[in-house]
C-alpha cells in the first residue's frame, strides 16, 4: 500500500461516497474504485459493503481507517521535518456557534492567519452542540466550539476553556424589575434552535417549575433575537458575552430571573483520533493562550 491509496480511502471513508472522492482528490471514479480494490485485496478483507444505494464502511473499514489517518499524519511529519522551510498549506474545518464567530474567535483568526497565511480555514455552523459532536465523529468538522455542560464525550477529547454566564434580556421600557418562573409563562419567549444549550437550561427549568409558556419564538440567528429585545417583542436567556456591550450603552437592559442555572462551559472539541496537523494543532493552542490570557475571553 502507498500514502495514495491511504489518502483516497481516508477521503472515501469520510464521505461515503467514490464519485465525490474522485471530485475532491481530482481522479477519475475508475482511479479510486482501483485503488480502494487493491488496499482490500492486500488487506484480504473488503474496507466498504453497499446498502442499496448507500456506501458504508465495514468493521475492518473503520479499523483500518485509524491507521490510514496515522500512516498520512506520519509521512505528513516526515515530509515537514525535512522540508521546514516550506510553508504549511491546507484547510482547517471548525464548527462554530454564531456567537463564538461573532464575539470570540476573530483574533484568533487574526493570529492564526499571521502565522499560517496558506491555509484556509472554513467555517460550519454549529447550531447545536450534539450536531457539532456527530459532525465531529463523522470527521466532517476538524475542530468545534462547543457550549455545554461538562460530560463524558468517549471518542472525543473536550478541553474546557471559559464559563459561560447568561442574562435575561429585556426592552429597556420593560415594567418588571424582576422575573419569576411563572411569569414566563405570560411573555414571549425569543428562543435559539432546538438543541442550543442554554435553550434547554432554560426550558428544563420551566419544565421543573411546571411552566409551560404558549408564546414562543424561535430563531437561528443570535444577532436577530437581539433586535427582536430591543424592540420588545419578548424576552430571551442569552450569553453575557453577546449582550454585554448591549446592556452597558442602554439598548437593553438584565432582568434578574428566578433559576438556579447549570454551569456551562464554552469548550473546544476535536476527535481523539483526528489527524493533529502542525496548522490544527496551533489552532488548538492558539484558542487555549486566547482564552486563558485574555481577560475579555472571560
Amino acid at each position: 500500500m502507498d500514502i495514495k491509496q491511504l489518502i483516497t480511502f481516508k477521503n472515501a471513508a469520510e464521505n461515503l461516497n467514490f464519485t465525490q472522492t474522485a471530485k475532491i482528490l481530482n481522479f477519475a471514479q475508475s482511479s479510486v474504485t482501483a485503488q480502494i480494490k487493491s488496499l482490500e485485496e492486500e488487506l484480504g478483507k473488503p474496507l466498504f459493503e453497499r446498502l442499496g444505494k448507500r456506501l458504508i464502511l465495514t468493521e475492518a473499514g473503520h479499523q483500518f481507517k485509524l491507521y490510514a489517518e496515522k500512516m498520512i499524519r506520519l509521512s505528513y511529519e516526515a515530509m515537514m521535518a525535512v522540508n521546514r522551510e516550506e510553508e504549511p498549506t491546507g484547510t482547517l474545518i471548525i464548527g462554530a456557534q454564531e456567537s463564538q464567530c461573532t464575539y470570540r474567535l476573530p483574533p484568533i483568526l487574526k493570529a492564526f492567519k499571521v502565522a499560517f497565511p496558506k491555509v484556509k480555514l472554513v467555517f460550519k455552523p454549529a447550531h447545536s452542540d450534539e450536531m457539532a459532536r456527530k459532525h465531529l465523529m463523522e470527521g466532517l468538522l476538524d475542530v468545534a466550539f462547543i457550549m455545554d455542560i461538562s460530560k463524558p464525550e468517549g471518542s472525543l477529547s473536550v478541553e474546557k476553556l471559559v464559563k459561560e454566564e447568561f442574562k435575561m434580556v429585556v426592552a429597556t421600557n420593560y415594567a418588571k424589575q424582576i422575573l419569576l418562573l411563572d411569569d414566563l409563562k405570560d411573555e414571549t419567549l425569543l428562543l435559539t434552535e432546538t438543541g442550543c444549550s442554554y435553550r434547554m437550561m432554560l426550558e428544563s427549568s420551566l419544565k421543573s417549575a411546571g411552566v409551560y409558556p404558549l408564546d414562543k419564538i424561535e430563531f437561528s440567528s443570535i444577532e436577530a433575537i437581539k433586535q427582536c429585545v430591543i424592540a420588545g417583542l419578548g424576552v430571551a436567556l442569552l450569553p453575557e458575552m453577546v449582550v454585554k456591550k448591549d446592556i452597558k450603552e442602554g439598548r437593553m437592559k438584565e432582568i434578574h430571573w428566578e433559576t438556579s442555572p447549570s454551569s456551562i462551559f464554552t469548550q473546544i472539541a476535536w476527535h481523539k483520533d483526528k489527524w493533529v496537523t502542525p496548522p490544527l494543532e496551533a489552532f488548538i493552542n492558539l484558542t487555549r493562550k486566547f482564552f486563558l490570557s485574555d481577560d475579555s475571553f472571560n
